[in-house]
Parts: C-alpha cells; structure tokens; sequence
C-alpha cells in the first residue's frame, strides 16, 4: 500500500514497486477516475492495481481503506507511508496558525503514526498465522526532519515527528522481525514544489547539492523498492537520504 500513491513521490515509488513485481493498493484523494492515468500505467507495468480512494488522516476511512485491501488481497506486506500535505500559505512561524498546523499534522503525522499502528497488528496477525510471512513499514519524511525552515515550521514539525514514529515502531516490531525504515528525500520535483522550482533552480545552480540536480519521484521509488525487497534486513529504524548530498556538512 502506497499513500498518496497516485502522484509525485508516491507515483514514482508505486513505478518501482510495480517493477519489481508488487501488487498495489494506491491510496489518494481523488476520484478514481481522476487517477485512471496513473493507474493504467501502472498495469501496465505487470502489477494488479486497487485504488482506495480515502483521507489517511480520518480514522474511519483509513478502517475503510484497510478493509478494501484485505476484500481484494486477503494480506498487506509493505505499508509505506507517504501522503502529505504543505501549508496552504508558507507563513513565519511568529504569524502561523494553529487551523495550519492542525491541517499539515493531521495528514503528515497522525495519519502515519495510526496507520501504521493498524498495519502492524495486521501484519503481527499474518506473522502469527504463516510464519513464513514478511512484511515492512517504509515512512517517507524528508530533509525538514532536521533541516529547519521557519517559513513551513508545521511541515518540519511533522517530518520530524515521522523520524520518531519510524524508531519507535521500528523497537516494538523487532521481536516480530517486521523492520520499518524512514527514507528521507531532499529536493523532489513535482506538484509541491513546483511552485518554488526558480528558487531551487538557482539553490542547484550555487551548489545547494553535491550533485547538482533536482531530485526525482523515481530516485526514492529506487530506494523504497530496495527496503521493500528485503535488501535491508538487519537494518531496522535506520534513515535512507535520498538528497543528493544536500544535507552533507561541507566547509
């Protein structure tokens, strides 16, 4: 399950899964047929495609949500955890409403930390059933984890909640063998940023990065569908940066 899957990051990580032979449950806002793109591209990479159209940060709609996929899979072995929001305006953090802060929190944070509390059960369920079972958490946060930007404090807050939520389960699922990883990506080209594209176009250009491009959709997909495999499997609670080196200390 992907949220926030029919777009951006979350399109570009369900390419990769799909690749590399996963079923998808796509979660998003809108209206299916307003995903039916997305969706058919993603058949016709080789993946069985369910759309659960729903907001992850209700809880009776994520119940729905998980309800769908288990009518149309009967299990869930990799939840990641990548729908988000940004702030409606970008305000300093003297003048940020708290309407705001509720609004980015509920969608970044609350979402991710309940869904994957759903999901581990499930998951801990499966395990007790067919021992055989695998299965992962993957929560995509970002570089404001722990770079501060005072213009979206509300959106830094929130990812850095997500790093903790991602170590927290990561230490109460070890004795299940269930890891849970965090990948943090940097500057990403899509809708989001779209808006701010002059302003990191001309970051990339003065050497904002060690590589200096914009990053893409399929750069964390890449990473995410390696967690997803099972690449890492003595790696639990740990952070993938996927920045381009962005957050590197350089002198």
């Amino acid at each position: 399950m992907v949220t926030g899957g029919s777009r951006g990051i979350g399109l570009g990580i369900a390419k990769c899964l799909a690749k590399n032979g996963f079923d998808l449950a796509i979660n998003g806002m809108r209206a299916e047929e307003d995903t039916a793109d997305s969706l058919n591209e993603l058949r016709c990479l080789g993946a069985s495609v369910v759309y659960c159209r729903g907001d992850v940060g209700d809880q009776v709609q994520r119940q729905e949500i998980l309800a769908k996929i288990k009518a149309e899979y009967g299990r869930l072995n990799v939840l990641v955890n990548n729908a988000g929001v940004a702030p409606k305006e970008r305000k300093d953090i003297l003048e940020a409403s708290e309407e705001s802060f509720d609004y980015v929190l509920k969608t970044n944070l609350n979402s991710a930390y309940f869904l994957s509390q759903a999901a581990a059960n499930w998951m801990i369920s499966q395990k007790a059933e067919n021992p055989d079972f695998e299965g992962c958490l993957i929560n995509v946060s970002s570089i404001s984890a722990t770079i501060a930007s005072v213009n979206r404090g509300e959106y830094c807050i929130a990812k850095a909640g997500m790093s903790m939520a991602t170590q927290l389960f990561a230490v109460r699922l070890g004795e299940y063998n269930i890891p849970v990883y965090e990948v943090r990506p940097g500057i990403i080209a899509t809708d989001m940023t779209s808006g701010v594209k002059e302003k990191y176009d001309r970051l990339l250009a003065n050497g904002l990065c060690v590589q200096s491009r914009w990053g893409l959709p399929e750069d964390v997909g890449l990473a995410v569908a390696s967690l997803a495999k099972g690449d890492f499997p003595y790696s639990t609670g740990q952070v993938v940066m996927v920045d381009g080196g962005l957050s590197l200390p350089r002198l």
